[in-house]
């Protein structure tokens, strides 16, 4: 045991030394930075408020809605409160130093957002709407409240990207991580989406900050709507560097649509594994070309081949 407490210590004094370098994976900041389990609770908390009749607040003993909502959102003033407080200082315009200026500020901002919960739930249930017309798998639309990824993700996004309308630093893209890492869905809080969004399967859809999406747009699994290059780094930063979708637009599985002057008109269908940077017009049918298989059934017929482009299920691959 002695020897294991001496090495110990050696590495205790080692990690130490390499603590001093002043680099930024050395800064230590006990009671300054943002409590990523407190904003994943706060997401969870707003979730019974969104869907109050779906999901119970275990913490509190309430007989009525009515209790049940005033507890939430006390606790949801408090703690983010506290934690926009902290948050702002990586925001340019709130750089005063003074605690109380930016504790009212953080105030100011969280009433704010709590005015937008409303509207964000009359978007969400366009959202359920959607995901009930669109998926003959869905059985009821409570089940697609308490299983479907997609729906999750999208609201986060919509909560995270109100806090990102109030430039609010950090707190945003934790909420949108998290429903990353559970979905396997990116979307970036700043993406701006319209009404009957629809993610059917959704594993692996990107979404970037700049993206604009308007109503009754569907997407499926593996879909990028990202920027074209990032060469030029911070330069880019505030820039239009994803696309534009317009109303009634449905892009199946793979298909990938890049940069900031890339808009894809009103009612166009793109297909499976399409690779898009230009404009596209409103009502068009997008395919990829010159998809061939090749198949044989056995040793004494020749190989088969058939064009890609004339098979239907091709385009419409899900």
């Amino acid at each position: 045991m002695n020897e294991i407490q001496s090495k110990i210590t050696c590495l205790t004094e080692k990690l130490m030394a390499d603590y001093g370098k002043g680099r930024v994976i050395d800064e230590i900041k006990m009671f300054d930075y943002p409590d990523r389990a407190v904003i994943i609770d706060l997401l969870e908390k707003l979730k019974i408020i969104i869907y109050p009749g779906y999901h119970r607040n275990g913490n509190y003993r309430t007989y009525t809605v009515k209790n049940n909502i005033s507890i939430l959102l006390e606790d949801i003033i408090y703690n983010l409160t506290k934690q926009i407080a902290v948050v702002l200082k990586y925001a340019p315009q709130h750089q005063n130093p003074d605690n109380d200026v930016r504790e009212a500020e953080a105030e100011r901002i969280t009433f704010a957002f709590l005015d937008k919960i409303p509207k964000i739930r009359e978007y969400i249930e366009t959202d359920i709407q959607a995901f009930y017309d669109g998926d003959p798998a869905a059985y009821n639309k409570d089940e697609i409240i308490c299983t479907y990824p997609g729906l999750y993700a999208i609201f986060t996004a919509r909560i995270a990207h109100e806090l990102f309308l109030l430039e609010v630093p950090l707190i945003p893209r934790i909420m949108t991580e998290h429903a990353h890492s559970l979905t396997g869905i990116d979307i970036h809080p700043g993406t701006t989406i319209g009404k009957y969004f629809f993610i059917d399967h959704g594993t692996g859809i990107v979404i970037g900050e700049t993206t604009v999406i308007g109503n009754n747009v569907k997407v499926y699994q593996g879909v990028t709507l990202g920027a074209l290059s990032t060469r030029g780094g911070q330069n880019l930063r505030g820039k239009k560097r994803h696309p534009t979708i317009h109303d009634n637009v449905t892009i199946y599985s793979g298909a990938s649509i890049l940069g900031g002057d890339t808009v894809i008109g009103k009612n166009v269908v793109i297909g499976g594994n399409a690779f898009i940077t230009s404009s596209i017009p409103e009502g068009a049918r997008v395919s990829v070309k010159s998809q061939e298989l090749m198949y044989n059934y056995d040793s004494k017929h020749p190989v088969e081949r058939k064009d890609v482009e004339l098979d239907e299920t091709w385009f419409y691959m899900i």
